[in-house]
């Protein structure tokens, strides 16, 4: 598996450390928040994932949704955006197997390597 950005919203700073630790011992890189409100400061387009505590007070799982995916007002991304996105989302669900990613999308492979160089996903 490709590794990921990860944001790790727990009101502990023991536990989220913990968690911290072994998402980064996994290789994946974290930025640790305590608040469900310093969660909304820190969603950003880098971000792959969220871990949280459920439990967390002023937890608004529709704000937190609509920050975490692309807000209904705000403008459209490009194609391109839109492709970016979906290679890389298919690259991570083969971890990184070309061969079967192009498969997925229906397109050969040296079609999804001139994506891939176009994009800049090849990149570890």
């Amino acid at each position: 598996m490709n590794p990921l950005h990860i944001l790790v919203v727990h009101p502990d700073p023991v536990r989220r450390e913990k968690l911290v630790d072994m998402l980064r011992r996994g290789e994946h890189t974290t930025t640790a928040v305590g608040t469900a409100g310093d969660a909304l400061e820190r969603i950003a387009p880098g971000i792959d994932a969220m871990l949280l505590d459920l439990s967390l007070p002023q937890l608004d799982m529709a704000t937190l949704s609509r920050a975490f995916g692309q807000s209904e007002a705000g403008e459209p991304g490009s194609l391109d955006d839109a492709e970016r996105r979906h290679l890389s989302l298919v690259l991570r669900h083969t971890d990184g197997n070309k061969r079967r990613a192009a498969h997925i999308l229906g397109i050969s492979r040296s079609t999804l390597l001139n994506k891939v160089r176009k994009y800049g996903l090849d990149t570890p």
